[in-house]
């Protein structure tokens, strides 16, 4: 009997995507470097992963510490497009590379500079409801029991912790 391609029941209909919760991220970031202004009005900023943990039903295992980070542009419309690569580890050892795409933004004109006054500056906490941050990620790994990461298309919801990201990442099936 040949193994199945997904670990899935179930599709999307034309009209009715559907959607099934896959694995929590917890990441932890190390230290952040910047390039504050370029003449394009963006800047950029990089955070360096430092380690996180993967819970969930069909995936469970560690970031790989120091693997990657985040490259984000901090645009003139204070939207942040995220770009982060960073190396999973299954609980089986089996690597995975993560590729992160997505964007932060706030749904009041000062959100970004008070997240950022939250992280950097022992600033008060910014409520999940008042922002978006949203990721649609890759991977890509070896034939295998985790192969089927190459083949679903995935988001994620994200919370801003003082310290790193909590994502949950779905299936669209």
């Amino acid at each position: 009997m040949q193994p199945s391609l997904t670990p899935f029941h179930g599709s999307s209909s034309r009209t009715e995507p559907k959607m099934e919760f896959v694995f929590e991220i917890k990441l932890k970031f190390a230290r952040y470097d910047t390039i504050a202004a370029m003449p394009s009005g963006a800047g950029r900023g990089f955070v360096y992963i430092d380690s996180g943990t993967i819970k969930g039903p069909y995936l469970n295992g560690t970031v790989l510490p120091y693997s990657g980070g985040d490259w984000a542009l901090f645009r003139p419309d204070d939207v942040l497009s995220t770009d982060a690569r960073y190396m999973l580890q299954a609980e089986d050892g089996t690597k995975i590379l993560m590729t992160n795409r997505g964007y932060l933004w706030g749904h009041k004109p000062d959100t970004i500079q008070r997240m950022q006054a939250w992280m950097f500056n022992g600033g008060p906490e910014v409520p999940f409801e008042e922002f978006y941050l949203r990721a649609a990620p890759s991977f890509e790994t070896e034939k295998g029991p985790h192969d089927w990461l190459m083949r679903h298309v995935f988001v994620g919801i994200g919370q801003r912790q003082p310290d790193g990201n909590t994502i949950r990442y779905y299936a669209l099936l």
